[in-house]
């Protein structure tokens, strides 16, 4: 970035033209995915969240995914997608799935108030199943899913969705298997999901 921009002021100054006269191009809001992902729900977009739950800004944005999917078209599916950036991270991924796999996403909301409100520490299988339990949830079903093969599963799809979209932050949204849009790319958290939502009515609208 800095040597294409000093490039330019010397290409201006060469040529005995204004700076304004050669603006830098702005970067786009989002990614282009090559080659394009198939959708694992056939028939439909899907819109991915790459999300961890240690990750303070995707506790920021949470309340406005909330907001969000509901208001997303027929047609479209969403997926939250727990991502492990290195090995320690996988009981969080193996958390969530379980939570799916017995009908309590009612708490993912609270696994982030859990970890960054009240500090507790859910980063190893002991504690997050301490923690499920004070929730109210049967420790040995919990245990019995989170130790499953369903589980593991899903986790293995998760590292493999996190490489093929070359995920290096979160949060990130995958739209349509075509874009990557973040508020990295957009700047602010509500950027971000007014992107994702434009690339889905543009895909919708191009037939793509």
């Amino acid at each position: 970035m800095m040597k294409s921009f000093f490039s330019r002021i010397a290409l201006g100054l060469a040529l005995g033209l204004s700076l304004a006269a050669a603006p830098i191009a702005q970067a786009a809001p989002y990614d282009v995915v090559d080659p394009v992902q198939p959708s694992d729900t056939p028939g439909k977009i899907e819109v991915l969240e790459f999300f961890a739950y240690t990750c303070p800004h995707c506790k920021s944005i949470e309340p406005l995914v909330e907001k969000w999917t509901p208001t997303l078209p027929d047609g479209v599916v969403f997926k939250p997608v727990p991502v492990a950036f290195n090995a320690s991270m996988q009981d969080l991924q193996k958390l969530y799935y379980t939570l799916e796999a017995l009908d309590r996403l009612d708490l993912h909301a609270a696994v982030f108030h859990a970890i960054h409100d009240q500090h507790e520490r859910l980063f190893k299988a002991d504690a997050i199943i301490d923690w499920a339990a004070a929730q109210g949830l049967d420790r040995q079903a919990f245990i019995d899913t989170f130790n499953s093969f369903g589980v593991k599963t899903r986790v293995m799809r998760a590292d493999e969705l996190a490489k093929a979209y070359h995920i290096d932050g979160t949060p990130s949204f995958a739209i349509g298997g075509r874009y990557v849009t973040s508020p990295s790319h957009t700047g602010t958290y509500q950027g971000a999901i007014d992107e994702a939502d434009k690339l889905v009515k543009q895909i919708l609208a191009n037939g793509e």
